[in-house]
């Protein structure tokens, strides 16, 4: 197997026109999505490092591909600011051009959003060699097609991006989380419905199986006494206090996703499959995130029988952690309009995950 480590967009253009092959590699905190096969060449992407320009009066920031994000974030906490998206495996030393090919949010993203809502610009090598910059570096920016978002959760099937764009948002002066536990899964969910449609605004809005909701608050110090008052009035019930640093530490372990042995794979259910999902689930270790619209599990079985159950709730996953050849398993959300766009990005296969035929 052959390696190469680029530390410049030229470079990598020349590593693709030379092999007819090729699988980036960032990080390595979602092997599953970065293990080569015998016959691709590896680019790792690290060497494309650094934060290129970076205004915090704009709330925009530019960076290469292979920037770890622990690195972005110790910058925007600086000037009080963060990646609202909240992307997770940080500690595990995750790149942003890993991040937005996996399209990997965290709990936060409840406020304002995924990584496709931050995303402003691109520059990729697509499959012929050729350098492409898409987007740009401003907030208000609606010409032409819109192939940054069209990369977040691309796999790296379009091109191997080089460099990305965000806007970033000011980190809230003060945070507090209450978990509420419920009897039952039945009565946590009607809370959790009713909180998605509240005007109450939620950092995050998770639900620990089998029935405790977790629910973060920010901004003013001086206003979150009476918020989570009239939120603990609003759930009908109490719950447990975090704050400071304990609260903190909460969020921030969580975002490392050990949730236990074996394969760890994102699922994007709705809220409403939730209840068909508890009971198929049965003692998988999980959470669900984002209102219920995010679910990361760990499974510790054989791959197929994950792969059957997706498919009887008709979701699809991702599996990030664990040896696998397909990590896209579930029903096919391989549409037509994805393939043409992968053929005209990359017309000889380079980035395909399978050889061409």
């Amino acid at each position: 197997m052959t390696v190469l480590y680029p530390t410049s967009p030229a470079e990598v253009q020349e590593a693709i026109r030379a092999h007819s092959r090729v699988r980036a590699r960032g990080g390595g905190s979602k092997p599953a999505l970065s293990t080569p096969t015998e016959d691709q060449t590896v680019l790792e992407m690290r060497g494309l490092s650094g934060v290129k320009e970076y205004d915090p009066g704009e709330y925009v920031l530019v960076a290469r591909a292979g920037t770890p994000l622990a690195e972005v974030e110790r910058l925007l906490a600086q000037h009080g600011q963060y990646l609202p998206f909240d992307p997770p495996l940080v500690e595990q030393g995750a790149t942003l051009g890993g991040t937005v090919a996996a399209g990997l949010s965290g709990p936060m993203r409840q406020r304002y959003g995924g990584v496709r809502d931050f995303i402003l610009g691109v520059q990729f090598v697509d499959g012929t060699g050729q350098l492409v910059r898409a987007g740009g570096k401003v907030v208000k920016n609606a010409a032409g097609f819109d192939l940054p978002k069209l990369m977040v959760g691309s796999l790296g099937r379009l091109g191997l991006l080089t460099e990305l764009a965000f806007k970033v948002f000011p980190y809230p002066k003060a945070t507090a989380t209450l978990r509420v536990a419920f009897p039952k899964l039945e009565a946590a969910l009607e809370a959790l419905y009713r909180l998605a449609g509240s005007s109450i605004e939620l950092y995050a809005l998770d639900l620990e199986p089998p029935a405790t909701l977790a629910l973060r608050l920010g901004g003013l110090p001086e206003a979150l006494p009476a918020r989570l008052e009239r939120l603990t009035a609003f759930m009908g019930r109490a719950g447990d206090l975090l704050q400071g640093e304990a609260e903190a530490r909460y969020w921030r372990d969580l975002n490392r996703l050990e949730l236990g042995a074996g394969y760890l794979v994102k699922v994007a259910p709705s809220a409403r499959q939730i209840p068909a999902l508890e009971q198929a689930l049965g003692s998988v270790p999980r959470r669900y995130m984002s209102a219920g619209n995010l679910l990361y599990l760990a499974w510790n079985d054989e791959l197929a029988q994950l792969d059957t159950l997706l498919r009887s709730q008709n979701l699809s996953g991702l599996v990030l952690r664990g040896h696998t050849a397909r990590p896209q398993i579930g029903i096919d959300l391989e549409q037509v309009f994805g393939q043409r766009v992968a053929a005209a990005l990359d017309p000889q296969g380079r980035f395909s995950p399978t050889p061409p035929q």
